[in-house]
């Protein structure tokens, strides 16, 4: 061996003592060195894109961020949320015209406050904006604060197009996104709004598809959104085409953005369109409320293959199956909706949604109306991830809270948590068992001597997957103001493969 491949080794040898280098071992003939199987820990770091709230200038907005206790953290750690234009990739201030850049007397201007600072893991923190100026935010967390961190963005509009309650939860950054629901017809005003965290731009399409397919337009097609910027695109500005219905793709060349759609209706309300899960043959929407006056499903497959769909509604006693909608029929790459009125007639309800035949990946969401007569409000649901390990739901209050939990397919044994209060209170436990096939409105816990906002945190104990939803009602001047939010997993575990150092791998 030659005193170069020596210093090779060596060098090799240093490097991974110092970057941690493993290999995973082989196991042998006789099973000796079997793989261990991969642990969860805590995730180390999490971030979240919240989009500008909203335009009017009576918009009062709220921010709460909450996060789990969890097990196994470090000891250590921050979160922040504050304006786009504030925030660094890294977490630090970005050299944005408001920090660091030089004010009319030639002093240095400070940096924007956070519009939030959590204090430690199982309290919430609550933060406020007025006014139509409100930007787009970016938040941050690391140690003990990043495992399961969630934000929820409330916005109240007493009057105009969108009137009513808004919500939405601020999503981490990704590269595609479907919605299922948006619209360009003459009493909507639909936005996607495409917030960049990163320091380079990001190089984004976004198609449309509507009854008889993709809707040709080059208006859409590589959107760059500037560093730190948060862009509300109209989306009847990509098209003339008026339509009802619409699946939104929004699709990143380069880089990464959080994306949602806020669709606002000049006489039925509005509220944000969330993200549908990514496209399965099977698709559950949980959490349509007891008092829906009008209940529209909308659906999409991606590929040239038709879809066919089992509709059925789970409701408390057990699923049925919708008059005159008993399946569905989906052609590839068109937008198919379908008026199911008032489906849940008093019940709390979720659509279970399967393949008739050959499995087809499909994405959904349904429009919600609730209030009839002029006073009427709308909210969607899109389709839902289960809770998986976790859910967590942010921004909560004792009377005007409802959280739903779905057992599509098996029986469930569900753990919810109610954290203390934003303002004082002690957490509370409470044991459900939701029964198969069933969607159940629990009675959730409330802390104990409340004060302020709480969060729920949902987690399955055992049995089959379970689906969550949590809406928010206020009521304001006779229109029923109400919000509905989908408890995905809140990915505060990663799993993390166990792996053994071994050095034989430089000898080859």
């Amino acid at each position: 061996m030659n005193r170069t491949t020596l210093s090779l080794i060596a060098s090799t040898v240093a490097l991974a003592a110092v970057t941690g280098f493993a290999a995973l071992t082989t196991p042998d003939a006789s099973g000796a060195g079997t793989a261990k199987a991969a642990a969860r820990l805590p995730v180390e770091r999490t971030s979240l894109l919240c989009p500008a709230p909203s335009l009017s200038d009576i918009a009062e907005m709220s921010y709460t961020s909450f996060t789990p206790v969890t097990k196994g953290t470090a000891g250590s750690g921050k979160a922040e949320l504050q304006s786009a234009t504030e925030q660094s990739a890294d977490g630090t201030s970005s050299p944005s015209p408001s920090a660091g850049a030089k004010d009319s007397k030639g002093g240095k201007k400070k940096a924007a406050k956070p519009v939030l600072t959590p204090k430690e893991p199982g309290t919430p923190a609550t933060g406020d904006y007025s006014g139509g100026d409100a930007p787009a935010l970016v938040g941050i967390a690391d140690g003990k604060f990043a495992p399961g961190w969630t934000v929820q963005e409330t916005t109240e509009v007493a009057a105009g197009t969108g009137r009513g309650l808004q919500g939405v939860n601020c999503t981490a950054p990704d590269t595609e996104f479907w919605f299922p629901g948006a619209s360009t017809s003459a009493d909507r005003s639909d936005y996607v709004h495409l917030t960049n965290p990163d320091d380079s731009a990001a190089v984004v399409d976004v198609e449309l598809h509507g009854k008889d397919g993709a809707i040709k337009s080059t208006v859409g097609e590589g959107i760059t959104v500037p560093p730190h910027v948060s862009e509300p695109v109209l989306l009847s500005t990509l098209t003339d085409e008026r339509q009802t219905d619409l699946t939104v793709h929004v699709s990143v060349r380069s880089g990464r953005v959080g994306a949602a759609v806020q669709a606002l209706d000049d006489k039925l309300g509005g509220d944000w369109l969330a993200a549908s899960t990514d496209p399965a043959g099977s698709l559950i929407l949980p959490g349509i409320p007891k008092d829906a006056t009008d209940v529209r499903l909308v659906a999409f497959t991606p590929g040239d293959a038709d879809a066919d769909l089992k509709v059925r509604l789970a409701l408390p006693g057990g699923r049925i199956t919708p008059a005159g909608n008993e399946t569905l029929h989906v052609k590839g790459g068109m937008t198919t909706a379908v008026d199911l009125h008032d489906v849940t007639r008093g019940e709390p309800g979720s659509l279970v949604l399967t393949p008739a035949d050959r499995s087809v990946p499909v994405v959904a969401a349904v429009r919600v109306i609730r209030g009839k007569d002029g006073n009427q409000e709308t909210a969607f649901i899109p389709a839902a991830a289960p809770v998986g390990t976790r859910a967590t739901s942010a921004d909560n209050s004792g009377k005007n809270t409802t959280l739903s939990l779905v057992a599509p397919a098996e029986a469930a044994k569900v753990e919810v948590t109610a954290s203390a209060g934003s303002e004082g209170g002690t957490a509370e436990t409470k044991t459900y068992t939701i029964k198969a096939g069933t969607t159940q409105d629990i009675d959730a816990p409330v802390p104990s001597g409340l004060k302020g906002t709480y969060a729920l945190t949902v987690r399955p104990l055992s049995g089959g997957p379970v689906y969550a939803a949590r809406t928010l009602f206020a009521t304001e001047s006779g229109v029923p103001g109400f919000t509905i939010q989908t408890l995905p997993d809140d990915r505060g575990t990663v799993s993390v493969p166990q792996a053994d150092q071994d050095l034989s791998v430089l000898q080859n």
